[in-house]
């Protein structure tokens, strides 16, 4: 479903990335770990093509990423990938329905639709009395499950999480885990998850360990 090979990423005279290859199947949930400075970020931002290799091939769904630039690209990203951050990203101007709905609006789908859509959800993740909700109104826990709900809006390939449960408590943390293994479980959707909590990693699939840019 996803697969990579011969990846690398060079800063100036700085190698980050040294022939990555992975491969990730269709309902999966990968975690990619290791030590800060290891590539694991870099590597999920070239996957998830907010970033370009120096050398290297990626597939997402028979497509060639590399294929793929400008405006093409950013529509596969916004069809095909879903995002989740440490820090939420969510929009303080609007409601928590409506930051959920943006990438569907984006996408060209009709503005009804993205919002049933939407409703259910939030819905499905706990928050049908948070949809009006600004995010400042919203708690960690809930502001990071409206960033998932967003990231599910147009059904996408492959969610990519970098640090999901960084920036939460341990009981949020734990809630989080376990939302994504029902949403595997609910909608066979993939998951590839960059973390350092281990707690996090054990519950996936498959454990990648990266080290000094190269997968070990």
């Amino acid at each position: 479903m996803l697969t990579a090979t011969g990846i690398y990423k060079r800063y100036d005279h700085l190698t980050v990335l040294k022939g990555v290859d992975i491969n990730i199947g269709k309902g999966e949930i990968v975690s990619i770990v290791g030590s800060s400075g290891a590539g694991k970020s870099t590597l999920l931002h070239i996957l998830g093509t907010l970033d370009k290799a120096d050398e290297g091939r990626i597939s997402l769904n028979g497509q060639q990423l590399e294929q793929l630039s400008g405006r093409k690209l950013a529509a596969f990203r916004n069809k095909h990938i879903g995002f989740v951050f440490q820090f939420h990203h969510l929009l303080p101007e609007f409601t928590a329905l409506e930051n959920v709905c943006i990438p569907g609006w984006i996408a060209g789908q009709k503005k009804k639709e993205v919002v049933i859509k939407a409703t259910e959800l939030l819905k499905t993740l706990g928050l049908a009395d948070r949809l009006e909700n600004k995010p400042q109104q919203l708690s960690g826990g809930e502001q990071q499950r409206v960033a998932v709900a967003r990231a599910l809006i147009n059904s996408p390939a492959i969610i990519m999480a970098d640090e999901p449960t960084g920036n939460l408590d341990s009981a949020n943390a734990k809630e989080l885990h376990q939302l994504f293994i029902d949403l595997r479980n609910k909608f066979n959707q993939t998951f590839l998850i960059v973390t350092h909590n281990e707690e996090l990693a054990k519950m996936s699939d498959r454990i990648l360990m990266m080290k000094d840019g190269k997968m070990i």
